[in-house]
């Protein structure tokens, strides 16, 4: 696996997770094409899929919000290779932008958006009450992949902006922790909420 880069573009060996929390979840082991044809199965799967595959297996989805699609696009096909071809147009804006390593980029970025508690609703008595709880690591990645790509989606729906353009940016305002970044905001909303219903 030594000298082994992701598309043959980007090196992972010298990619830091800083946040001890996530350090055994972020998976960034280089493979030529990261594509695993659904064969990570079972318990904490999501653990073994490159964390680049999983951004653009979200690109695939990006109008889903909740149970339901909020707004759907004909960019939104499900073909591995258009939506990969969205995510390496953004990496390369990235590196132009940033003189970084891009996957560094976007594991910093879900490192400072990813919220560390949000609410639930618990039954007593019959009646409902919000809780706070703490997030497990494998959720704050997935929640956190989803709401960049969420902030993305809607930057450029419906305007002139590019998906790679915004999908881009809302990557380099994550990871610096802006408050511009639409998955850093909504990360400060769900901690305010559990901060709350304490």
């Amino acid at each position: 696996m030594e000298g082994l880069k992701v598309f043959d573009l980007y090196e992972t060996d010298s990619i830091v997770v800083n946040d001890p929390g996530l350090k055994r979840v972020i998976n960034v082991k280089p493979k030529l094409v990261l594509k695993s044809h659904g064969k990570a199965k079972g318990n904490f799967s999501k653990m073994k899929v490159n964390i680049v595959e999983r951004l653009a297996n979200l690109v695939a989805v990006p109008g889903h919000r909740g149970k339901k699609h909020k707004m759907m696009t004909c960019r939104a096909s499900g073909k591995f290779t258009k939506n990969m071809k969205i995510v390496l147009a953004a990496f390369k804006t990235i590196e132009e932008k940033t003189k970084q390593n891009p996957i560094q980029v976007l594991v910093t970025a879900v490192e400072k958006a990813s919220p560390r508690e949000e609410v639930t609703t618990i039954e007593y008595g019959g009646a409902k009450y919000p809780q706070a709880v703490d997030c497990s690591p494998s959720r704050r990645i997935a929640l956190t992949l989803r709401l960049i790509v969420h902030g993305a989606y809607d930057k450029s729906f419906g305007k002139k902006a590019k998906i790679e353009d915004t999908l881009a940016n809302e990557i380099i305002l994550a990871s610096n922790g802006s408050g511009d970044s639409a998955a850093v905001q909504k990360k400060n909303e769900m901690e305010k909420s559990a901060n709350a219903a304490r």
